[in-house]
């Protein structure tokens, strides 16, 4: 029930992109390129149980993907997702459509990075300057804040969440951290961060206590809705999806955490697996993002570690594609960031060598289960509330 009401969508899409592709080309040479792309693209056919009608080429570009459980219906999503953390909010825009015309085509988003408006932008200009046919030839992920956890709230942040964005639907939406926050009211301050009340003589983060089967449940009806097409978790641990998989109707399909050398997380990683759980690894490139946050030093860089330079050169790629790679050979999928067009590139080039069994042993035995993203050093750092979510 939840994908069969984009199939209108997907159809109306590609009326879009021929139009646009093929107006104004001689007859005989317009029917031929209808007659090529219409073999290439999958056929549109009713809805069966365990087939998405769209077919596994649907994302039109060759990088993997991965399969999506907990669905009447099939849903595959690219193994490689473009993060959208931390983008400047005067070039997001032009950033995103840069990365769609790279080859990009999972989106990495979420209310509280402050910039899906500009996200929907980059979406039309790509669009628009025929880097995609429409917005069906996309994966777009985005995440619930802390302050909309309450069942009432669920619905209305997913709706500004797909207001800014221009569209009518996310592919999958996620529960961005499990610390609920007393609600902020988007009218006043949206998003609305960490602190409930920044103008307050002494600004402090304010707890709401809301479980995850009340929020869980408001996420299955906007699931059920055809607003979002799969649900998950970021930043849970096993007790967490240990209890919400006792009472739910629609389990969690993804669940989001930091992953890269340094933090191998291998237990959780296996525990998603048995239970059809497909995981996927934010910073998977380590400490770049958080230098300036405070949380990390520039020489804890993955990327300058021996073992990492030395199968970078033996392979004759970059070190973060060293790590791009092993990250995907384990099973998982990613969400690296970057602005610079050069590494929009390079990053997603990486299905063209293969690590031996040596080389992931090296890699995963730099495991130090170093944490950079911990809300329990952050949010004391910044906010002077102690807020660990981690043991």
């Amino acid at each position: 029930m939840c994908d069969a009401v984009h199939d209108a969508r997907e159809l109306a899409g590609r009326i879009e992109f021929l139009h646009r592709h093929v107006f104004g080309l001689g007859a005989d040479l317009k029917q031929e390129l209808v007659a090529e792309l219409a073999a290439a693209l999958p056929p549109l056919t009713a809805a069966a149980a365990g087939d998405d009608p769209r077919g596994s080429a649907w994302l039109s570009y060759a990088h993997g993907v991965a399969a999506l459980a907990s669905g009447h219906t099939a849903l595959e999503m690219p193994v490689l997702g473009f993060g959208c953390w931390k983008l400047p909010e005067d070039s997001t825009a032009e950033t995103v459509c840069s990365a769609i015309g790279s080859g990009w085509r999972h989106l990495d988003c979420a209310a509280d990075y402050a910039n899906e408006k500009q996200v929907g932008e980059g979406i039309r200009l790509a669009i628009e300057r025929g880097h995609i046919g429409s917005r069906s030839d996309l994966f777009i992920t985005s995440k619930l804040w802390n302050n909309f956890h309450r069942r009432e709230h669920v619905g209305p942040a997913l709706a500004r969440t797909l207001a800014d964005l221009g569209t009518d639907y996310v592919d999958l939406y996620l529960v961005h951290f499990p610390i609920p926050l007393k609600y902020v009211d988007p009218a006043v301050r949206y998003p609305p961060g960490w602190i409930h009340d920044p103008e307050a003589e002494a600004p402090r983060m304010e707890e709401d206590n809301v479980t995850l089967a009340e929020t869980w449940g408001a996420l299955e009806e906007e699931c059920l809705a055809g607003r979002c097409r799969r649900i998950g978790l970021s930043n849970h641990n096993v007790q967490a999806i240990r209890g919400l998989l006792a009472g739910c109707k629609i389990p969690p399909a993804v669940l989001q955490v930091e992953l890269h050398p340094f933090l191998t997380q291998e237990k959780l990683i296996r525990f998603c697996k048995s239970r059809d759980i497909v995981v996927t690894g934010f910073s998977p490139l380590g400490a770049g993002s958080y230098v300036a946050l405070g949380t990390a030093a520039p020489e804890e860089s993955v990327l300058r570690e021996e073992a990492v330079k030395a199968i970078a050169s033996k392979h004759g790629v970059s070190p973060a594609q060293v790590i791009l790679r092993w990250g995907l050979q384990r099973g998982t999928t990613l969400v690296p960031k970057t602005t610079k067009p050069a590494r929009m590139v390079e990053n997603i080039d990486i299905f063209g060598f293969e690590l031996a069994e040596d080389e992931m042993a090296a890699l995963s035995g730099l495991n130090k289960g170093r944490r950079f993203n911990d809300p329990g050093v952050f949010c004391e750092l910044a906010f002077g509330s102690f807020c660990p979510i981690y043991e």
